[in-house]
């Protein structure tokens, strides 16, 4: 505190306090030890009757300025009553030393005080201090002084007289001053986080929660709202310090035309209310409606307003009147101008995110259909940034005949556009497999229809038609990942399926199905890029954790609650990355195969062929051969799979229209034997009314001889009318065995 300038010499470095008085006095002692003379004929001057003028005594008592002496060699002080008065001296407890001095001066200021009387002691010079002085009470007193030091005849230190006066209102102010300072800095740094804290706020429910947890330095309110404005109506975001039942009545209700938010919001200006009595007197009607709940006494109502148009208002109230200075109205208008701007940036991220998700949900169906045979589980994680909605989708179809088809893709892009080709892409594609085009057809007709639509957007896609009564898979891929099938020993493999060209690149690409089985209990899982890719993830790692998750225990399905596949879909869901850190959305499709009731296979076959559809009889081979093994006929195989394949190939040969294939197993009891029979009855459909002739063809003829097959290894055959064309089949007899356990 003693930081009145030295009137001469250079700045000195400020030593260690030293309060003792015989330590004091001492230094005091040894500054004057030694000193050169100044000159001879210097001495002290003579105090003569007219040395001080008349006008001098009253012009110091008008100012209160109070007089020093202190004999130097002595050290002893005398000082006039005026001085004494100012420096809080105790006549009985002062014994006039310098070190009783030093002891009375503010343990920060007396090591400065000492330097500076030292110095001028040294020189023969003059000093002067601003201090502090602690009064025998305790309170705290600020003093300046100005002194300087007589040489006796010899040119030696021998007094210093001067003035002393009283600084103590300058002291306040300084006190105030610094006090003023801090406060400043400290709102400075609070305006400087809230605005962090803000900006951090993604939603509403955030910025809410970061101002109602907002601590205003220098004025702690005791309630804060946060509303925002809807079709003039308020609607209540964050409040703190007051009653929920007290906040509800106002959620939602009709902004007044007198009360003083829609005046703040009407005028885009701050609103203070200093005490209850100028509430009533400017608002009485907004009073009557608060006077028996409110227990507030000031206000401050913020508008929030952003490019001129008023979104909201936040209220911050005190307990106790308060008529707030500028700093603070200032430091309160700045915070609603920080709330406002990230509140609006709040709402729009809130409405696109609304907007996004009923986007989303509306293309993605709103549920999976159930059938029988199978468990389905389905997830939809949308991207951590933009809008959060993408081209990914999923399905699950009914087929034809108790089947179920499974569809999963990507179309290229993140936006509403790439949202808006995937929910008309799934919609084709849904369609097309409903009306029991085989896989490859159905993945044919999607890609064609992406092309017609000329958006210039790709898809990725994989399509898989499942068998539900033996567990059989058809699979088409066009550009996108491999399934990862779990097994019953609940390893995780990632299944190879032939692949083709993304779908509408190319309208007249061709697809190849791969076919593989699943045992009961198996399950394959779909999904879309975003759960195997990342930024610092390539594909082989993605697949490897997919199949670690894939993998391990599971429980089975009558063993827990909850459905197992429901928690393998949350677990793989879990391995993909923060929403704030994802990248793409992703879709995700699990399919187990349950298998048929009692584990056996229905003992029924149907199947639609399409006309021309010639890659259609190879997989009903196929398929047929996996439905005898199951059946427990293995030795009627070859057989059956000859005969099936030339009716077949004759009804979509010579008609215009699709064949319908039906194989059915019935078991008889044997006569006598004990042993069942088996009989297989195979009839394949069509529209045409041509009956099929038998002919005997040449050694050199290529056709003509199914019928002669169908006659010399059938037990029975024939050809029936049905309504609209005709109904050929055959029958094969075997000793039946037991099916095998699945």
């Amino acid at each position: 505190m003693a930081t009145e300038p030295e009137p001469q010499g250079p700045a000195r470095r400020i030593p260690p306090a030293q309060t003792a008085r015989s330590g004091a006095g001492q230094a005091l002692r040894t500054a004057t030890a030694g000193l050169p003379l100044p000159g001879a004929g210097h001495g002290l001057p003579t105090r003569t009757g007219d040395s001080t003028p008349d006008w001098l005594e009253p012009a110091m008592a008008a100012n209160g300025i109070g007089s020093f002496d202190w004999d130097i060699r002595r050290d002893l002080l005398e000082g006039d009553q005026r001085a004494c008065a100012i420096l809080g001296l105790d006549p009985d407890r002062f014994d006039r030393s310098s070190a009783s001095f030093l002891a009375l001066l503010h343990p920060e200021d007396a090591p400065v005080v000492r330097r500076r009387v030292e110095r001028a002691v040294r020189e023969l010079g003059q000093c002067g201090a601003y201090y502090r002085t602690v009064f025998p009470g305790g309170e705290m007193h600020a003093v300046r002084f100005r002194g300087r030091v007589l040489a006796d005849a010899f040119g030696r230190p021998s007094r210093m007289v001067g003035f002393v006066w009283d600084a103590t209102v300058e002291l306040h102010k300084r006190e105030k001053a610094g006090e003023l300072a801090a406060l400043r800095e400290e709102r400075s740094r609070f305006i400087k986080e809230a605005a962090r804290a803000l900006s951090e706020a993604v939603t509403v429910r955030d910025v809410a929660r970061v101002f109602t947890e907002l601590p205003l330095p220098g004025l702690p309110p005791d309630g804060l709202v946060l509303a925002s404005l809807e079709a003039g109506r308020l609607a209540i975001l964050g409040a703190s310090g007051y009653r929920s039942e007290h906040i509800a009545q106002f959620d939602r209700s009709p902004l007044a035309a007198e009360h003083p938010m829609s005046d703040a919001i009407r005028n885009r200006a701050p609103v203070f209310i200093a005490h209850r009595d100028e509430y009533r007197e400017r608002y009485p009607e907004a009073w009557e409606q608060i006077a028996s709940g409110v227990g507030r006494s000031a206000w401050a109502f913020l508008p929030l307003v952003v490019s001129g148009r008023a979104i909201g208002v936040c209220t911050v109230s005190f307990d106790d009147d308060r008529e707030l200075d500028t700093d603070e109205r200032t430091l309160l208008s700045t915070l609603g101008g920080l709330v406002a701007q990230s509140l609006a940036r709040a709402q729009l991220h809130d409405a696109e995110h609304e907007l996004a998700a009923g986007l989303q949900r509306v293309m993605l169906p709103r549920a999976v259909p159930s059938v029988p045979g199978v468990t389905t589980a389905v997830r939809y994680l949308a991207a951590g940034s933009g809008l959060q909605i993408g081209g990914d989708w999923y399905d699950v179809v009914p087929l034809p005949g108790g089947h179920v088809g499974l569809v999963i893709g990507d179309v290229q892009g993140h936006d509403v556009h790439a949202a808006g080709i995937m929910g008309q892409l799934r919609i084709a594609l849904r369609a097309y497999a409903a009306e029991g085009h085989p896989p490859a057809a159905v993945m044919a007709r999607a890609s064609r229809f992406l092309a017609d639509l000329d958006t210039d957007h790709f898809a990725t896609c994989t399509y898989a038609e499942v068998n539900v009564d033996y567990g059989v898979v058809y699979a088409v891929r066009a550009g996108h990942l491999d399934p990862v099938v779990r097994r019953a020993d609940g390893t995780a493999t990632v299944l190879p399926v032939a692949g083709g060209l993304p779908l509408g690149v190319d309208p007249d690409e061709e697809y190849r199905v791969t076919r593989f089985s699943l045992d009961p209990g198996e399950t394959v899982v779909l999904c879309t890029d975003g759960l195997v890719e990342a930024r610092g993830m390539d594909l082989d790692t993605g697949f490897a954790r997919l199949c670690e998750a894939v993998s391990g225990y599971l429980p089975a399905p009558d063993e827990g609650a909850r459905e197992p596949l429901e928690e393998l879909a949350d677990r793989v869901a879990a391995g993909a990355a923060d929403s704030s850190e994802r990248e793409d959305d992703i879709a995700l499709l699990l399919l187990r195969w349950d298998g048929p009731a009692g584990g056996r296979a229905a003992q029924q076959l149907r199947r639609r062929i399409g006309q021309a559809d010639l890659a259609r009889i190879a997989e009903l081979r196929g398929e047929l051969r996996d439905a005898l093994r199951r059946w427990g006929v293995p030795e009627l195989i070859d057989t059956a799979e000859l005969l099936s394949s030339e009716l077949v190939t004759n009804a979509i040969r010579h008609t215009d229209r699709d064949a319908m294939f039906t194989a059915r197993l019935y078991r008889e009891p044997g006569a006598g034997t004990g042993a069942d029979r088996a009989r297989l009855r195979v009839e394949v459909e069509d529209e045409s009314d041509l009956w099929p002739t038998r002919r005997t063809p040449g050694e050199q003829a290529s056709s003509g001889r199914g019928l002669m097959l169908v006659e010399a290894l059938a037990d029975a055959w024939g050809v029936e009318p049905r309504g609209t064309g005709k109904r050929m089949w055959f029958e094969l007899s075997a000793e039946a065995a037991a099916p095998p356990a699945d």
